[in-house]
């Protein structure tokens, strides 16, 4: 089909749908909307259920020009209409995925869209292949219990982070549009017996795809490898054409080919952790079904950012008590779903796992090849070198001495100056002046949230190894103006930190989008000093520090 290149589409029902996940695999046969165990299919098509009142309460400029959608679309009913599923355009072919996945370590069968319904994929500006799927847009055959919606406070959530993630360089789903539905949800936030309706909201994701490591599982786990063949031929086929000059394999290619396919797989997956693990976001909820094949992050429940550095903390309230995803176990948890992956694949491969474990025991090389150039430009050094990670180390045991923020920690590093006049002693670098030690620690003033307890062994732990990192950034060769450039690139000012987003939940929640927008705005430039908006750079307030939403998050939405 030929790439779309227009300039902007007159209507939605000139959408350039080109629905290959539809057309390439097989449909449940069953038209029935009830909850019920789908076999034999990749998906089950649904159309979404028509809300009361939709209305748009904030779209993504660059997604809306990555489809060729117009302002003017995007400010009509229409767009709200189509975007909150009342609508299904023309071409739209609308279903809903059939996966399974392991859950906190425990295998839960089927899963699937249980309230996410693709309106199908369409030709973007550059004649890629994008999904575009309804959060919250009602029951398919694979909500069990629920009621297929979604609150504005979730969907507020799933909204900025999308693309926050995206401007932070870090692969990601995206999110078109923001809807409200006039509906209101009954959720139990924390799951404490005190159910309360809340306003509902759809949010328009879109990805190239949203197969995930749960999408292969659930097959394997029936013993049903027609189907399981057929995921991994279209897959290929569709997200890894190099693999396969375009076309699907053959059935008597993937013995060969599917190593190929899972080492690939692992790398873009132990690369995404790299970079969550360089800004600080926990996913809160690493299931094998909210990992995508492609690595994109994907599925933004009760995630967060780390701000005291605790590499035992989890913003989910479920995992509180195993603390299984918490910030410092990310990359252990990939790896072991990645072997899940390829528990999953193994029948395809003639029950021979040496190929599929040497892929799976790619992750740990690959993480650190990803991480490492990372952590170098985050220090501002020229390259890593064997040692590096000691120095790393040390940073990480000084930082947990005290709560200081390690956002506004890494981004201010640059200030530091690496010029001070120092003495060599069997201890390491010394001031040679003691008043010096003020030129290192004001410029990380705004990191302490206890100012106070930055002083005697602290305080001089901080001082010795700001000396020890200023004494490798000068040994690395790089002017104080590249190594500030090299730090403000990978270090950003700004992160979608809880409480913002609860802040702009409250405001939407009351009818007022404007710090939605703001903050939306801000997001888009994270790296870059914004005048005006430094209260979307400030450390957490105290008020943020056990309030729901802030530090209690939870899988309801």
């Amino acid at each position: 089909m030929v790439a779309a290149t227009v300039s902007g589409l007159r209507s939605l029902d000139d959408l350039p749908f080109d629905n290959r996940f539809t057309r390439d695999l097989p449909a449940d046969p069953s038209a029935e909307r009830r909850r019920r165990q789908v076999e034999g299919a990749a998906y089950s098509r649904v159309a979404p259920t028509p809300t009361a009142a939709p209305r748009t309460v904030a779209w993504s400029p660059e997604v809306a020009a990555l489809l060729a959608i117009p302002e003017e679309l995007c400010r009509s009913d229409d767009f709200a209409a189509v975007f909150s599923g009342n609508r299904v355009p023309r071409g739209a072919d609308p279903f809903a995925m059939a996966y399974g996945g392991h859950q906190f370590g425990t295998w839960a069968g089927q899963l699937g869209d249980g309230r996410a319904i693709a309106l199908g994929e369409v030709l973007d500006r550059d004649g890629g292949h994008q999904i575009l799927q309804l959060k919250g847009a009602g029951p398919t055959p694979y909500s069990r219990t629920a009621d297929g919606r979604a609150v504005l406070r979730s969907s507020v959530r799933e909204f900025l982070c999308s693309e926050a993630m995206h401007h932070l360089g870090i692969p990601t789903t995206r999110a078109l549009s923001l809807v409200t539905t006039g509906d209101q949800v009954v959720r139990d936030v924390l799951y404490s017996g005190d159910p309360a309706p809340e306003p509902g909201a759809v949010v328009c994701r879109v990805a190239p795809s949203f197969t995930r490591f749960g999408t292969f599982q659930l097959p394997a786990s029936r013993g049903d490898l027609d189907l399981l063949r057929a995921l991994v031929r279209t897959t290929i086929a569709h997200s890894f054409p190099h693999l396969s000059g375009g076309e699907a394999p053959s059935d008597a290619d993937l013995p060969e080919l599917v190593p190929v396919w899972l080492t690939e797989v692992v790398e873009r997956t132990a690369a995404l952790v790299a970079h969550w693990m360089r800004v600080g976001f926990v996913h809160g909820v690493l299931n094998t079904d909210n990992l995508s094949i492609t690595g994109l992050t994907i599925d933004y429940g009760p995630y967060g950012w780390l701000e005291g550095w605790d590499p035992m903390w989890t913003p989910n309230t479920t995992d509180a008590a195993g603390r299984r995803y918490r910030y410092g176990q990310q990359p252990q948890v990939a790896h072991w779903n990645t072997v899940q992956l390829a528990n999953a694949l193994l029948p395809l491969l003639g029950d021979d796992p040496a190929t599929l474990q040497a892929a799976v025991d790619r992750f740990p090389d690959a993480y650190e090849a990803a991480l490492q150039p990372l952590l170098a430009a985050r220090f501002g050094w020229n390259g890593w070198r064997d040692g590096d990670e000691d120095l790393v180390a040390a940073l990480h045991e000084v930082l947990g001495r005290s709560e200081i923020d390690q956002v506004l920690f890494h981004r201010d590093l640059a200030d530091v100056p690496v010029d001070l006049a120092v003495d060599a002693t069997p201890d390491g670098p010394r001031l040679r002046d003691p008043a010096d030690r003020h030129r290192l620690l004001d410029p990380l003033a705004d990191a302490w949230y206890a100012p106070d307890e930055i002083a005697g062994d602290t305080a001089e732990a901080l001082v010795g190894w700001l000396l020890r990192w200023a004494e490798r950034a000068r040994a690395g060769g790089l002017d104080d103006e590249a190594r500030r450039r090299s730090m403000d690139a990978v270090n950003p000012r700004y992160v979608l930190r809880n409480y913002l987003a609860q802040e702009a939940i409250d405001a939407a929640e009351a009818g007022d989008a404007a710090l939605l927008h703001d903050l939306l705005d801000a997001l888009r430039r994270p790296y870059e000093d914004q005048p005006g908006r430094e209260r979307f750079a400030a450390r957490r307030p105290e008020w943020a520090r056990h309030r729901v939403g802030c530090s209690m998050l939870s899988c309801s939405s």
